[in-house]
This record gives structure tokens, sequence and C-alpha cells, in this order.
């Protein structure tokens, strides 16, 4: 007698079945809840997740980018591009209207990571905004391991690591007061290699960063940032020409690239099958600040 064929689902068709279930709770809970956008690769994945969550209908809710004004050029045109081939409303909070209106301080080193915060909260006021979801994923920081799938935070934003709602058996408490909201993050479960194993399987175009280029570079403290307009050179420094691409794309200020000759996707997930150093860990120059960085930020109410 011949036994039926084992069912098998693939660890990517597992991953991605989790985010959309996410996807969709947060449209069954609350009343406006809105992507975080960047045009960065965990975010162009996130807003594929929302197009197969909901087809053949447009995606149900708006994407906000919290612009610095320090953004590398190629995601910002890719960031547009996108928004308008998928028809979604996007909105920018910018961080160069808030120091203009002088609701934040530019920092004396020139970078404005820190201060997205202020303003991404006054974004979310403005719009009231109940759910936002962001790209985190638990392997790129430590703190970010400490993240529910549904993030509880207060009516100032903050976010309390030891005040989080239980997730037992896949079942997400978003219940809040006029106010409070969630940081949700389906993409918790995913690693870098996940991400880019899916990109590649979905054929997701991405800013031309992300794979090796010739860029004009400067080493500072070991890390290679892009000579621009956002990055004066200290005395005594020198820049030079060097093959790289970049993990991840912030802050173009405190954003650095590595060394690579990954020019096509196949190299670039060998190259991070091989890597033993987090994304974060190798580029994010605000990371290094000190050792609870990240978590501090994410306190006061960081993605």
């Amino acid at each position: 007698m011949n036994q039926p064929a084992a069912y098998r689902v693939s660890h990517l068709d597992a991953l991605e079945s989790e985010s959309i279930f996410v996807m969709r709770e947060v449209m069954a809970e609350f009343e406006r809840p809105v992507l975080l956008f960047s045009g960065g690769k965990d975010s162009i994945v996130m807003l594929r997740l929302a197009e197969k969550a909901f087809a053949p209908a447009r995606i149900p809710f708006p994407v906000m980018h919290v612009d610095t004004g320090h953004n590398f050029p190629e995601v910002l045109e890719f960031r547009d591009r996108r928004v308008a081939e998928l028809g979604v409303q996007l909105t920018v909070a910018s961080v160069q209207e808030a120091i203009d209106a002088g609701l934040v301080r530019q920092a004396p080193d020139g970078t404005r990571n820190r201060i997205q915060t202020p303003v991404l909260l006054a974004a979310v006021e403005k719009y009231r905004f109940d759910a936002l979801f962001g790209g985190a994923r638990r392997d790129e920081e430590k703190a970010r391991a400490k993240e529910r799938v549904f993030s509880f935070r207060d009516d100032f934003g903050q976010w309390d690591p030891k005040n989080q709602r239980p997730e037992l058996w896949s079942l997400y408490n978003g219940r809040v007061h006029p106010g409070e909201s969630i940081r949700v993050f389906p993409l918790s479960n995913w690693t870098e290699l996940d991400i880019w194993h899916y990109i590649a399987r979905e054929k997701l175009a991405l800013p031309d960063i992300y794979y090796a280029h010739e860029r004009e570079v400067v080493d500072r403290d070991g890390m290679l940032y892009a000579v621009n307009e956002f990055l004066p050179m200290r005395e005594g420094e020198t820049s030079f020409v060097e093959r790289v691409r970049y993990r991840t794309v912030g802050d173009a200020s405190c954003t650095a690239a590595v060394r690579s000759d990954a020019d096509v996707i196949e190299k670039v997930i060998d190259e991070v099958a091989a890597t033993r150093i987090t994304e974060r860990g190798a580029t994010r120059g605000d990371d290094r600040v000190s050792e609870a960085a990240m978590e501090d930020r994410k306190r006061e109410g960081y993605f």
C-alpha cells in the first residue's frame, strides 16, 4: 500500500506564514497601523510580506520614513520608486524640519541617529498611529533580542523590557489605552541570512549599495565610512577608494561599509553565511557609544 507523501513546509515558507499572520492580526486589532519603511533590506522584505498578506487588495496602511536628512541618495531614490510602484501612502517625518523648528538639537559630532526618537514620537502622536511595524530582527543586536513580537510602548512612547506581555501559543495582546502604542516586529524570528534567501527567492530589487562597488571611504576606528557631505574629514585622515558593500543602510554619518567582492546575491549569501559578526556590530558606529547604547535608545522610544 502506497503511503501518502509527507507534507513539508520550507523554512522560508514557515517564516513568511508567521509574519503574514502577525500582519493580519494587527489589521484585526488596531485602528491606525503604519509600516516603518526606510528603503533598507528588512523594510523591503516587510513591504513584500504586506503585499502578500492583503493581496489582491492594496496594502491597507501607510508607510513612514523617519528621515534624518543624512541618507544615502541611492536609498532615497529606491524608497520613492518602490512606494510609487505599490501605490502606498508615504509619510516622511523629517529630522531636519524638527531641527529648524527648534524641537531637537543636533549632536556635536553631527550625527542624527539619536534625535530620530523624538521626531518619531511626534509623528506617532500627530497621526495617532497605534501600531508601528518595524523590521528589527533578534540576531542583529542583543537589545533587539529582548523584544516581543508585540512590544508595548507607554503614552510617552517608552519601552520597559521588564514590563512586556506574554505571547504564549502566538496569542498577541494588542490592547492599548489612548496615547499608548505597540511596536510590531514581524521579522523577529528571521536572521540576516533568512532575509537574503528570501530576497533571492522573491527576486526583490534592492538599492545598489547592498552589493559590492567602488567607493571613496575613510578608515575611522577600523570602520570604513563613505566620504560625503555628512561626514567631514578629520585632521590627519586620508581617504582612499575601496571595493565595499553595505550590510545595513542608516544615517550616512554613522553607517560604515565592509570590504567585499559580493556583487551578486549568491555571493552576498555566501558572505553572510560565513560571517560571525552581526551587521550592526560591524557597521554602526552609534552602537559603539556604550555596551547598552541600543537598549538606552529603545527605552526612550527608538525603533
